[in-house]
């Protein structure tokens, strides 16, 4: 792959491209390890369908339980045990842009760090900012390893529109972190 493919649209309809998009930029550059947005499960089932015939480590970030109602998760216990049958970690955590920060800007007002560290990511579309965020919590969670280029995949929503080549780095040294290309993404 030479160039960046760039969708008309953002969303859901890129999703099996995406993914396309990202598998083979992955052959190419021998990257095992893929991260992936997936908040029901079903774009990680998809990813793990390509790779079916490859090494691959998969690794499945989902919205913090909570994310939409109190206390609901929005991965079904049926899609976690096909994620985990087919040996795809699912992590299922707070989200690192989102944290304290943001019961403080719902409660106060204002913005606040990772807020404007989020809000700048954006300016690449909403999908590449996923893959900067899951990629640092797969590898502050350990399912990574350190020092690695990985292929990160999120979404505008539902499914997936973006993917991209990047080193993260732990949350506390998030600045270290290496873009080395974007694979697709959305145009503007």
């Amino acid at each position: 792959m030479e160039t960046l493919i760039t969708f008309e649209n953002s969303g859901q309809d890129n999703t099996n491209r995406a993914l396309e998009l990202a598998v083979e930029r992955g052959k190419e550059l021998g990257v095992t390890d893929y991260i992936v947005a997936s908040n029901n499960g079903d774009t990680a089932l998809i990813l793990a369908d390509l790779l079916k015939d490859q090494e691959a480590n998969i690794n499945c970030v989902t919205h913090h339980v909570g994310f939409k109602e109190p206390g609901q998760d929005e991965m079904s216990q049926e899609n976690r045990e096909k994620l985990s049958n087919q040996g795809i970690s699912v992590l299922t955590t707070t989200h690192l842009f989102a944290n304290i920060e943001r019961a403080v800007t719902n409660e106060f007002g204002g913005l606040y760090p990772g807020g404007i560290v989020s809000a700048t990511l954006r300016c690449f579309g909403q999908g590449v900012k996923v893959t900067f965020e899951i990629s640092t919590m797969a590898l502050d969670a350990g399912l990574i390893p350190y020092g690695k280029k990985v292929i990160a995949i999120g979404g505008s929503g539902r499914g997936a529109d973006s993917a991209v080549v990047i080193t993260p780095a732990h949350g506390k040294d998030f600045f270290k972190t290496s873009l080395h290309e974007i694979i697709c993404k959305p145009a503007l």
